[in-house]
């Protein structure tokens, strides 16, 4: 039986870590683990503050919602109209928030978990 089940792994190699994990999410689990990340990301600046955390935290974050927003306004995205404008609105109130002086972590945070708990659902 050992020979049969060393035969059978030599003929179908297994996939790697990364490519495992994909195989059992959707896109739109995967989707919504990139805002989790970027969440993730958020909290840790405001937890442990440091000026390259910070940075980098609103910098990643701002580059998701550029995506976001490029997405949602791509004349090929099938998501209905209305949901679209919604999320470019959205999109451009996070950007513009990555963008200002000062911003907001928390919002940019609870902004994130909103859309990945829909994305999740």
């Amino acid at each position: 039986m050992s020979q049969a089940l060393t035969a059978a792994s030599m003929a179908a190699p297994a996939p790697n870590g990364a490519a495992a994990y994909r195989q059992r999410r959707t896109a739109k689990q995967m989707e919504a683990e990139v805002f989790a990340r970027a969440t993730r990301s958020i909290k840790e600046a405001i937890v442990e503050p440091s000026p390259i955390a910070h940075a980098r935290a609103v910098a990643d974050n701002r580059r998701l919602w550029d995506a976001v927003l490029m997405a949602v306004l791509d004349p090929s995205n099938q998501l209905p109209q209305g949901l679209r404008a919604q999320l470019a609105g959205l999109s451009r109130a996070v950007v513009r928030e990555c963008e200002s002086d000062n911003p907001d972590l928390a919002f940019i945070a609870e902004m994130n978990e909103q859309v990945a708990g829909g994305l999740w659902s």
